[in-house]
């Protein structure tokens, strides 16, 4: 079972995927897709593009397993039939899916004029409640972690002699903010040389790179305190 749910966060939209298999949660099958293009204010739009790049064989999504038994979408009867259309474009139409409102926990079915409301102590209903909150902390988490880098790399310009030129190739050289500020001083020389490795290297260990420590575990509902990082497609 696949769960998607779209979030919005100040300038940042994204969706994340969680998946149930086999009885458990498979965090390594997480997934959080930086939704591209004029789709990014339109909440079906986002939707449809999320489900096509995640069902439409994009790399490092799906891994081969084949089409989920079903897809949860957060949302009502417009994120269903966005769903829909996303599947019909793909030819995957076979998809069993459904939306989980969240106002009265509701849950819609395609063909069904009225969604179905279930007893609160109704397992199925449950199972889908989990799911939704899962996808709801996984994409906070990945919100969190990405303001966090985002902060740290404009916080590097704070530093004399560090200007955006040297920002830039910092983060070039060693792959994100997280990375020049685990880089010995050694490192940081090679890429600015001698003088501002040792004035990095002495604003970090000051405390000044506190915000590389990018995401702090929290604890799922019920679950392990890990925060289950699952796969960026941006």
């Amino acid at each position: 079972m696949d769960r998607a749910e779209r979030l919005h966060l100040g300038a940042q939209t994204f969706a994340a995927l969680v998946v149930w298999q086999e009885g458990r949660l498979r965090k390594s099958a997480y997934r959080s897709f930086g939704i591209r293009g004029t789709a990014r204010q339109d909440d079906f739009a986002s939707l449809r593009q999320a489900i096509e790049r995640h069902l439409g064989g994009e790399p490092a999504t799906g891994q081969g397993e084949g089409p989920p038994d079903l897809l949860l979408v957060d949302g009502g009867r417009g994120q269903l039939n966005a769903a829909l259309e996303a599947l019909a474009a793909l030819g995957l139409e076979e998809i069993p899916v459904v939306g989980l409102a969240k106002r009265a926990e509701e849950v819609f079915v395609p063909g069904r004029a009225e969604p179905l409301r279930l007893p609160a102590s109704d397992p199925g209903l449950q199972l889908l409640q989990r799911l939704r909150d899962e996808a709801h902390r996984f994409a906070l988490a990945r919100h969190r972690r990405r303001r966090s880098r985002e902060a740290l790399a404009s916080r590097l310009e704070e530093i004399p002699g560090i200007g955006p030129r040297r920002r830039q190739l910092l983060l070039r050289r060693h792959g994100s903010a997280a990375g020049v500020a685990a880089a010995s001083e050694a490192e940081l020389a090679a890429t600015v040389g001698p003088v501002l490795a040792a004035r990095l290297r002495s604003w970090f260990d000051r405390g000044g790179g506190r915000e590389a420590d990018c995401a702090a575990p929290t604890a799922a509902p019920g679950g392990s305190a890990r925060i289950p990082r699952g796969t960026d497609r941006e």
